[in-house]
């Protein structure tokens, strides 16, 4: 049977930081909300812009405390003080799908945990 995708984690309001056209690529998130969304270095994730509706697709990096850094080509997707959603995506098995709650982190104004959510 086909795999279905499914939202493994998002992290939701986070405040950009900074926006770094000089860099490789990739989005910098703090250790913390990478450690508590279950998002690991190299992993695909998808950023929503909330306030210009530009969504791109690229990879976490671990940022400093509070970091949110559009890096590289995404760094024209955003600015700082800007608002998004990281969100990271699973496949799943049919037989794996009713188990799965996926962690749902929300931030404040300076990229702290408010809440936690799981599914």
């Amino acid at each position: 049977m086909a795999l279905r995708t499914f939202l493994q984690s998002k992290i939701h309001g986070a405040t950009l930081t900074g926006a770094n056209v000089e860099y490789e690529g990739s989005i910098a998130i703090c250790p913390e909300l990478m450690e508590a969304a279950g998002i690991l270095p190299f992993e695909q994730v998808d950023v929503y812009n909330v306030d210009n509706g530009e969504r791109l697709t690229t990879y976490a990096i671990r940022g400093q405390k509070g970091e949110i850094c559009l890096n590289g080509a995404a760094a024209h997707k955003g600015k700082a003080g800007q608002k998004v959603i990281i969100a990271s995506y699973i496949q799943l098995e049919p037989s794996e799908i009713q188990a799965h709650t996926p962690k749902l982190v929300f931030v404040d104004n300076q990229n702290r945990i408010k809440r936690f959510v799981r599914g």
